[in-house]
């Protein structure tokens, strides 16, 4: 009997959680290895993919705003609840592809996921034991010091409130320049840099505000990898892949070699 493990991509919105389901789900199957896509955003337009396991089969967006008079925001918070309402369902959708890797492309606004206790629940209902996070730190906003710490402090907070095993990505490296890439990294790896970096930009409250930031997360930062990761050439996929199967080393690698 298989024992899926279950990547749920989490990340604020526009932060490429589809693609990077779409890229993982094709590298496993160049790599000859099962794996299926589980959309869980109940709004989603346009996918890049065709999902295995699509929770618009159960709840809808639209219908949910016409049938009782919300607005978009109003719907997304009852479609977050209408999730955990229909798990049960979803989970048996999931169980009957008995595949390798289950990769879950989550809501793109990462409150209505991690901030609400149906967030939790859905995990807990699909195997929080065989379960990791995939958090995308987003590119746009790492770019700038200030604001690389606060994507640091949304990771450590979805951590806090989940409470499953987390891997911390990079998103869209390839838009990078080489320079930008090397710099964050740098930052990644080195906290005291990091605080330098922050230091050194114009005096305002937000500064300030990231320093203190910094200092109360900087033990993080020494537990913590982070790897860039893009569509293109399949980069950061194998340190993922690598990533995961070092978190449940008592599971077997699916990869021949």
């Amino acid at each position: 009997m298989k024992q899926e493990l279950f990547l749920y991509l989490i990340g604020t919105a526009g932060s490429g959680k589809s693609t990077l389901a779409y890229t993982f789900n094709q590298w496993t199957k160049v790599h000859g290895i099962d794996s299926i896509i589980v959309n869980l955003d109940p709004g989603a337009e346009n996918l890049v993919y065709t999902p295995d396991v699509d929770i618009r089969d159960w709840i809808s967006l639209r219908e949910v705003m016409d049938s009782h008079g919300l607005g978009p925001n109003g719907a997304q918070i009852a479609c977050a609840d209408l999730m955990a309402v229909n798990m049960d369902d979803v989970r048996k959708s999931i169980e009957a592809f008995k595949t390798d890797f289950v990769i879950l492309d989550t809501p793109g606004q990462l409150e209505l996921f991690v901030f609400r206790e149906s967030g939790k629940f859905i995990m807990q209902t699909l195997h929080p034991a065989r379960s990791v996070m995939g958090y995308l730190i987003d590119h746009v906003l790492a770019k700038t010091p200030t604001g690389f710490v606060t994507q640091l402090l949304l990771s450590l907070t979805a951590q806090y409130r989940i409470g499953i095993p987390q891997i911390n990505m990079l998103s869209k490296a390839d838009i990078f320049t080489e320079e930008e890439l090397a710099e964050i990294l740098m930052w990644a790896d080195n906290p005291e840099l990091l605080d330098r970096a922050v230091s050194q930009q114009k005096a305002t409250v937000y500064r300030e505000m990231s320093e203190g930031i910094l200092r109360l997360i900087e033990g993080f930062l020494h537990h913590s990898t982070i790897f860039p990761v893009s569509k293109e050439e399949f980069l950061g996929i194998d340190d993922l892949y690598t990533n995961m199967q070092y978190i449940f080393q008592g599971g077997e690698d699916v990869l021949s070699d």
